[in-house]
């Protein structure tokens, strides 16, 4: 309780108020509102107040001596050390709190009001000796091998029937790749690089597969470019301009190399997309991760020998197949690092492996053809 006299008027007048020392009295003018002095000496004037308004309180003096967020913004660390009883105090000792544990403490700051920031999951991964890896799981390999074999059966029936199924998984590829990056939103980046991904898939198309290369690398230079350009032209840090040059770069060159599906042979894209389907989901069993790595290579093998001798290059689908599960494998794992989302898993996890298998699947097509 505050030894102020309470400030009002009428029923609440303390009568002690006036034999308050001078200096209290003049501390308790300055503290008045304007127009309360007034009521000192007219006690009709200060009825009046009082029925008007109410005098300064206890609480609202309470309110505006609290410490401003910049004196509390450090606390020292606790000793956690009892506290020494005073001598006129009855109460009994109690034990000092238990400091908290090893995992509890790690990764935390000195607490203030304007917050503490935590570790991620991942470095809490790190430093407890865990691997920061989470693969996609079932579902997203399901939608792999959905995606796949829809590349695998278009392909038998038309370079305009593959575009469709095509463009779902550039598309994919490039909202997928900012997401891993931990960049999001980033709409012009993906719309930048799903831009390239079209513009490669019509360069393609006029051209026919013959200049394929010419109009992937021709698109993908031309796309580098205009990437630099967009960076430049942003007001960002110097930091964060570079970080989103080189996932805008990476974004569309996934995208875009994606496109060596449609400039690839038919039959090797049909194996390759059915290796890639059996790989992925192989991939996703509750295996040991190098039995479950060889489990996928070698279905993959299976299934390329398989297709390959419902196509044109029968037994060397074996080695088409292997090669290009490998390479989606290696795109499986890209979509697993640092504690991925399951926005990522479902759309990175999902194209990164076709996309990265993209490139053997030209190359090899046309040689084994």
């Amino acid at each position: 309780m505050s030894n102020q006299p309470y400030e009002g008027y009428g029923e609440g007048y303390d009568p002690y108020a006036q034999q308050q020392q001078p200096q209290q009295a003049q501390q308790q003018q300055a503290q008045a509102w304007p127009g309360q002095q007034q009521a000192y000496d007219d006690p009709q004037a200060a009825q009046q107040y009082t029925q008007q308004w109410q005098g300064q309180t206890w609480d609202t003096q309470v309110q505006q001596s609290r410490p401003s967020a910049s004196d509390l913004a450090y606390f020292p660390p606790q000793n956690y050390q009892a506290p020494t009883p005073s001598y006129d105090s009855h109460a009994p000792v109690t034990a000092p709190p238990a400091p908290p544990a090893a995992d509890e403490a790690v990764g935390y700051g000195p607490p203030s009001l304007a917050g503490n920031a935590r570790i991620t999951d991942a470095q809490r991964a790190r430093l407890e000796g865990r691997s920061p890896i989470i693969e996609p799981g079932m579902q997203p390999a399901g939608l792999t091998a959905l995606l796949a074999l829809l590349l695998s059966v278009t392909a038998q029936i038309g370079s305009y029937a593959l575009v469709v199924p095509l463009v779902v998984l550039q598309a994919v590829t490039a909202a997928g790749w900012f997401r891993l990056n931990g960049m999001w939103p980033a709409r012009q980046g993906i719309a930048l690089a799903f831009a390239g991904a079209l513009v490669a898939d019509v360069a393609l198309l006029a051209a026919g597969r013959d200049n394929g290369p010419a109009a992937i690398l021709g698109t993908l230079g031309v796309w580098v470019l205009l990437s630099l350009v967009m960076q430049l032209r942003s007001h960002a840090d110097p930091d964060t301009r570079i970080t989103s040059l080189m996932a805008t770069v990476a974004s569309a060159a996934l995208a875009i190399v994606a496109t060596g599906h449609l400039a690839a042979d038919p039959d090797a894209v049909t194996v390759g997309a059915a290796a890639v389907a059996v790989a992925i989901l192989a991939r996703a069993l509750p295996l040991p991760t190098v039995a479950s790595v060889v489990v996928s290579l070698l279905a993959a093998a299976g299934a390329g020998i398989a297709v390959g001798g419902m196509t044109g290059l029968g037994a060397k689908g074996a080695l088409l197949g292997a090669v290009a599960a490998g390479c989606a494998l290696i795109g499986h794992r890209v979509a697993s690092y640092d504690y991925p989302s399951r926005f990522v898993h479902f759309t990175a996890g999902v194209a990164l492996p076709l996309a990265a298998a993209a490139p053997a699947v030209y190359v090899l097509g046309r040689a084994l053809a």
